[in-house]
């Protein structure tokens, strides 16, 4: 173990080695004729740092889910991104954009990336992950003891840069910092090429290439944090205009060559961010005190809330600035899988063991993407909520599918209010630190949400109606859920009896529409189709009389017109058919169920049955504890007369 732990010290420090340089202007010069790609800009580096894991093009015509959420569109998957960030592939589409623009030098390596969105959408969190691709980058070269940390061409007299650039296959852009070129002519006589190199690192905590500034005060805000100052102490010793007296330790002078950050940007005063305008469009800052202006070639990175978004652009006197920003909205997620996967991804990376039920993680995402969801004139709430996770929906007595472009169409910027995934997470971590058996269910994640939404802030009436999410839309689509899985668990080959049911009634449907008659497939017997089984279908939900024949048809129509588009029919394939079916399954078992879960005396035969039930649920994620709490909310719950 202690050999395992020397390795990978001694492996880590050689590795270090190999980056390590320490050399001349001239050195330097010979390494970017072999390799230009050292001698970047910052965009450019970002953007190779997020490609380099990799990129997955997806034509969503090939993926019928995807197809459903997303239309024709392509869409990007990048890897740096995945398993990071849920739900938001349009946004992270944006940003790589915005890098791939910038990379190449257009319009947009001269403006603010700027993110906007409701709070715990993944703002900062997206930012994080910009810096710590920093981070984890090979170090870069630059020149010695410079503040700065300037790449070394800028060196580089500008009379012979058309030469060295032709030679170098590099463009050169940018000049040397006051400090750098007093040092070249004191230093060195002028000598550039005799002027050491070095590598440097990226940090957020040593503050390398990484400058991060928080709201400041208004009342007190002082413009060094962004660009440095004057050090007095050096004022005896030097003249107010020597560069020796500089101390270039803001923002934008640690930033330089990486990004700077600004958390909350429009809680700054208006004049507090006039250095933005010069870093992006002329790409040079303020020298603190008399000095000339320092070029800067960095990414300016900016998020606040949408509230602060909305007052600064209001304000036509903040034009100057609104014209060099990039904004990206960052919703908040709107499909259910995606959601669902956020938060296994919290809690994988939390210290909590516990055991959770199935369907647990799933009801609280619901809560949390129906408030997301504005109010439709289509369709009714859970119904948009399982279009938008890219379900089939069809509507009912009909066999046009329901569209999502539609149902986006009706609202601008939905996605932008409702529930943030902290609020949820906090729900999550109140039942696991208040479960006595190490196993949170449903039922109690639901109360849980319930307790903490009647806390919340907000106004009374948009407090009931996510009330009636959680007692009412969510509870009844949870009984739904449970009552499937207990009656899977006790029908043995649910699906085989469900697609059963699903080929006969077609059967006779086909038979009945076209007014044909059926062969027995044992006797070859020719028969008239079976009018009452195909109503003890259709009337489980709500299909009668006059209706039926309308229903058949339709049936019908739509599956020969999935068949001759070559897709592949199952009991799922029409969702008021499947619904139907699964009902008549459910009904069929009810009454045993009923005696099963309830009785609290069971003679042998039915002992064996419930043995075989719970040992299936457990089968399926159920430990024996949340098994007992759901059978048992089964028992009281489903199935009332």
């Amino acid at each position: 173990m202690a050999n395992d732990f020397e390795h990978l010290i001694k492996q880590d420090r050689s590795e270090h080695k190999q980056y390590k340089f320490d050399g001349t202007l001239l050195d330097y010069l010979k390494m970017v004729k072999e390799s230009p790609g050292i001698a970047v800009l910052a965009h450019q580096r970002m953007y190779e740092l997020l490609i380099k894991p990799g990129v997955e093009v997806i034509k969503t015509e090939e993926i019928p889910r995807l197809k459903r959420v997303y239309g024709n569109d392509t869409i990007k998957r990048y890897t740096f991104f995945q398993n990071k960030f849920f739900g938001i592939d349009k946004s992270i589409m944006k940003i790589m954009r915005y890098f791939h623009s910038a990379a190449m030098k257009g319009e947009e390596s001269r403006q603010v990336l700027y993110l906007v969105g409701p709070v715990g959408a993944g703002k900062s969190s997206i930012m994080e992950a910009l810096k710590e691709a920093l981070e984890m980058s090979p170090p870069i070269y630059v020149l010695k003891d410079c503040p700065m940390r300037e790449e070394p061409l800028h060196l580089i007299p500008k009379h012979l840069r058309p030469q060295f650039e032709e030679l170098l296959g590099v463009r050169i852009e940018g000049d040397l910092c006051p400090i750098c070129r007093y040092r070249l002519k004191h230093d060195y006589n002028g000598e550039f090429e005799r002027f050491p190199i070095t590598t440097s690192e990226f940090s957020i905590r040593s503050r390398k290439g990484i400058g991060v500034v928080p709201p400041v005060d208004p009342n007190n805000q002082d413009t060094s944090v962004l660009s440095g100052s004057v050090d007095i102490s050096k004022l005896d010793l030097y003249p107010e205009d020597d560069p020796r007296v500089l101390s270039l330790n803001g923002a934008f002078n640690v930033g330089n060559r990486g990004v700077v950050e600004f958390i909350e940007v429009f809680k700054n005063d208006v004049e507090y961010l006039h250095t933005m305008i010069t870093a992006t469009q002329e790409k040079s800052i303020p020298s603190p005190g008399k000095g000339a202006m320092i070029y800067f070639d960095g990414i300016i990175l900016a998020h606040s809330n949408e509230a602060e978004w909305n007052k600064f652009k209001s304000d036509h006197t903040n034009e100057a600035i609104l014209d060099r920003i990039v904004k990206v909205e960052v919703p908040y997620c709107l499909e259910l899988d995606e959601e669902v996967k956020i938060y296994r991804k919290v809690l994988k990376n939390s210290s909590f063991d516990a055991h959770i039920a199935p369907h647990t993680i799933e009801v609280a995402s619901m809560f949390a993407i129906l408030t997301r969801l504005a109010a439709s004139s289509k369709v009714d709430p859970f119904t948009k909520l399982k279009i938008y996770n890219g379900e089939e929906i069809v509507e009912k007595g009909s066999t046009k599918k329901i569209d999502i472009i539609e149902l986006r169409d009706e609202v601008l910027r939905e996605g932008m209010t409702g529930i943030s995934t902290r609020f949820i997470m906090k729900v999550l971590d109140t039942t696991l630190s208040e479960s006595e058996f190490n196993c949170i269910n449903p039922i109690a994640v639901i109360e849980n949400m319930v307790k903490a939404t009647k806390e919340l802030a907000i106004a009374e009436d948009e407090k009931k109606r996510y009330l009636g999410f959680l007692q009412d839309t969510i509870k009844k689509e949870y009984n739904k859920i449970l009552e499937k899985e207990v009656t899977k668990a006790f029908i043995h080959g649910y699906r085989e009896q469900a697609e059963s049911l699903f080929n006969n009634y077609l059967d006779h449907a086909e038979a009945y529409v076209n007014a044909t008659k059926l062969k027995d497939v044992n006797t070859g017997e020719e028969l008239e189709p079976d009018i009452k089984f195909l109503q003890s279908i259709e009337e489980q939900i709500g299909i009668t009389g006059t209706a039926a024949q309308g229903f058949r048809q339709d049936v019908t129509s739509y599956m020969f017109s999935i068949m001759r588009s070559g897709g592949k029919i199952d009991y799922k394939s029409y969702e008021p058919l499947k619904d139907a079916i699964e009902k008549k399954l459910t009904a069929s078992v009810k009454e045993l169920s009923r005696i099963i879960t309830q009785a609290r005396v069971r003679d042998k035969e039915q002992d064996v049955k419930f043995n075989a039930m719970v040992e299936a649920m457990q089968d399926n994620g159920y430990c024996p504890h949340c098994c007992n709490v759901v059978l048992k909310y089964a028992a009281n719950n489903l199935w009332k007369d």
